[in-house]
């Protein structure tokens, strides 16, 4: 009797269950998941702060090139700050 009850719910029931189960299967195992979908996003949204960073350095090193090939003053005062050089008979203090 019970069996019959059984059966009768699962015969029922069957196509909604199915149903489930695949929408279930889509939306955590499969490529296209919801977490796999998340830690995508989160790659792109660090790529894409790695990529304003690398920018910014690039435009940075750029605008001091410029500035070296144009300025003597410039070039000079980052050769002094940058490789600690001097001129003759001139002493140097480094503090760090």
């Amino acid at each position: 009797m019970k069996t019959n009850k059984f059966i009768s719910w699962l015969r029922r029931y069957a196509v909604g269950i199915c149903v489930l189960a695949g929408v279930v299967y889509v939306i955590f195992f499969t490529k296209e998941s919801m977490a796999q979908n998340e830690e995508y996003n989160h790659t792109i949204d660090s790529l894409q702060t790695s990529i304003q960073f690398y920018s910014d350095t690039l435009r940075y090193y750029d605008s001091l090139n410029r500035r070296l090939s144009v300025d003597p003053q410039t070039m000079e005062r980052v050769v002094r700050e940058e490789y600690h050089m001097h001129r003759p008979g001139e002493e140097i203090y480094i503090f760090e």
